[in-house]
């Protein structure tokens, strides 16, 4: 299915492609969606016996090919009864725009979150999220900015850019041509961190992260469940001792088992009817 326009509403479905599912009962797409204009891609799950169901975006980290969404994690997630989206941001896999690590294409995700909410398989209501590396900041950047986000998992999250910088000598060319240097582009930094903007984060976070993380120090975790504590949000953090910054499959399915219990708690507290 494709529509051919040039003047697309962000959020409108342009493409859907099946591709092959190795996960029983669990469909998988290639969907292309318009985003200020834009083509961007990203992979659609769908657990086939439960929909209509309730929705969820997949907040991919890395950028370009580094951290890409894999399938096998998606239809994971979706086998859990969640129609699961998982964007790839503007700029990569053939999307069109510039991948900008939480610049213009934060609003990629705030308009997949219209995207899934128009789509057959979907019920109505809000969307959560699911944010693993620099992800984590990207969904938390759509719940402060965005209608319909729902309650956000900080998987793994960047909380604190500046010191990602400090920390990650390997990623400093990256991010000074990405997004500058952190004395020279402060605002760009602080956009980015979300411990200074957490009175503005008002949706509950679970913030999950491996005591062992060599790639964002548990630090971005503490950092940020200290801020939203002293600010008066609302969340939970939940520490994986001894694991990096990707869990071994068995410790990340019950990890995510545990993740989705804690969403769909916080969605019926919510009092959404689906």
């Amino acid at each position: 299915m494709a529509i051919m326009d040039t003047e697309w509403a962000s959020g409108t479905l342009l493409e859907r492609e099946a591709l092959n599912s190795r996960k029983p009962g669990v469909l998988l797409y290639m969907l292309t969606y318009a985003s200020d204009g834009l083509k961007v891609k990203g992979y659609l799950a769908v657990p086939e016996a439960a929909v209509p169901c309730r929705a969820l975006i997949f907040c991919r980290g890395g950028i370009r090919k580094v951290g890409m969404p894999r399938k096998r994690r998606i239809m994971s997630m979706a086998a859990r009864g969640y129609v699961v989206f998982a964007p790839f941001y503007r700029g990569n896999m053939g999307g069109e725009g510039r991948d900008e690590f939480g610049g213009e294409d934060r609003y990629d995700i705030c308009h997949a979150i219209t995207l899934v909410q128009s789509l057959p398989e979907v019920k109505p209501g809000p969307v959560p999220l699911i944010g693993f590396s620099r992800g984590g900041f990207m969904a938390l950047l759509a719940a402060k900015q965005c209608e319909g986000a729902g309650p956000v998992v900080f998987w793994g999250g960047v909380s604190d850019l500046f010191a990602t910088y400090e920390e990650r000598v390997d990623l400093r060319r990256m991010l000074k041509r990405v997004v500058g240097h952190p004395r020279k582009d402060e605002e760009a930094y602080k956009s980015r961190s979300p411990v200074y903007w957490i009175q503005e984060i008002h949706v509950p976070v679970l913030i999950v992260h491996g005591t062992e993380d060599t790639l964002v120090s548990v630090s971005h975790a503490w950092t940020l469940a200290e801020g939203l504590k002293q600010a008066g949000k609302p969340y939970k953090i939940e520490l994986y001792e001894g694991l990096g910054h990707r869990f071994p499959r068995k410790s990340d399915e019950q990890a995510l088992d545990s993740a989705f219990a804690w969403i769909t708690n916080k969605l019926e507290q919510m009092d959404i009817t689906y």
